[in-house]
């Protein structure tokens, strides 16, 4: 009898299709098939996104497994993002899991996406330097279409302790990309014109809301209003400034962001910091993490770049811990579109 656990995790929340295999804790193959269809459209069109899904999910889990160099039947589960995400893809996905797991007659196990990039940090490569974040420890979730900070407890055991109130902190940013005409997806945009640029070269409004939680919105209407001011005054504006823009809008909304973790350290007393989430890739936050490890004796945790878009190592390491505990759910557990 094989006393090795593996997981085949599975995520198609929005446009990434990804397949993962994880034995004992530790990460054999990790694919992603990307879809470069929305470009043209400024944002993921659903249908397409489904569409995309449906051909890429047999040939990205087949490559999952040739590279972990795992026969499906060795497999003990399968892990796969039950939501929050887009129903059209999530379905491509669940339904894949389902099949599959049912045809293998071995356990199902359901992940929640955010608590996914939470266990981002645990994905392991087996080297000897790893380093993972104690229990508890704080996380800073920001991705397209959120933004919170978790109290994690334990991998099962997450409280939101503060979140945004309206649009996250990444749709934020792709819609700022959007006003300049910069194109779609903003965040890696903004990110590379902002190292060229003065982060204190235009200020906008920043929102006073109580407690931990977060507001993008007035930021955004803020920046619009002033960029019609001042493309009214000068028609090339956005091309003579974008790299003092980006800088700068980047500069506010991380700032935004730290404020609120600082209260949240303050008032927790946890120095265990994390990011994580899709905007976790962006220079500026990755930088403010380490002046905040410097300033206020932080330990951070951040993860690879690889790790920090939707993919399905995360679920596969959630799915692995989820096994341990015989946490399985049944086969007519429905997808969900919010969390």
């Amino acid at each position: 009898m094989d006393e090795h656990i593996f997981i085949l995790g599975i995520e198609s929340s929005c446009d990434d299709t990804s397949a993962a295999v994880i034995k004992d804790g530790v990460l054999l193959s990790n694919v992603t098939a990307s879809q470069a269809v929305h470009e043209a459209y400024g944002g993921v069109v659903p249908e397409l996104a489904s569409r995309a899904h449906q051909q890429n999910i047999v040939p990205v889990v087949d490559q999952a497994l040739k590279r972990a160099g795992v026969d499906k039947k060795q497999l003990s589960a399968i892990a796969f993002t039950r939501g929050p995400g887009l129903m059209g893809s999530l379905l491509v996905g669940v339904s894949f899991a389902k099949g599959f797991a049912r045809s293998l007659n071995i356990p199902l196990i359901d992940v929640n996406h955010l608590q996914g990039h939470v266990m981002a940090h645990f994905i392991s490569e087996g080297k000897e330097d790893e380093k993972m974040p104690p229990f508890p420890f704080l996380c800073l979730l920001v991705s397209g279409g959120n933004s919170q900070i978790i109290k994690v407890c334990g991998y099962n055991d997450m409280q939101i302790i503060g979140q945004t109130i309206d649009d996250a902190a990444g749709e934020a940013i792709d819609k700022c990309s959007k006003v300049m005409g910069l194109g779609y997806p903003g965040g890696p945009i903004i990110d590379r014109l902002a190292r060229q640029g003065n982060p204190k070269a235009y200020s906008f409004s920043e929102p006073h809301i109580p407690g931990l939680d977060y507001s993008f919105s007035g930021l955004k209407t803020s920046f619009l209003y002033n960029l019609r001011k001042w493309v009214a005054e000068e028609p090339d504006f956005v091309e003579n400034h974008k790299e003092d823009l980006a800088a700068s809008l980047e500069y506010t909304i991380v700032d935004i962001l730290m404020k609120k973790l600082r209260q949240a350290v303050k008032l927790t007393g946890i120095t265990h910091v994390a990011v994580a989430g899709g905007v976790s890739a962006n220079n500026g936050l990755r930088n403010a993490f380490h002046d905040h490890a410097r300033r206020f004796g932080w330990t951070i945790y951040i993860p690879k770049f690889s790790y920090t878009t939707d993919n399905a190592a995360m679920i596969a390491i959630t799915g692995y811990f989820k096994y341990k505990d015989k946490d399985f759910c049944s086969i007519d557990l429905p997808a969900f579109a919010r969390g």
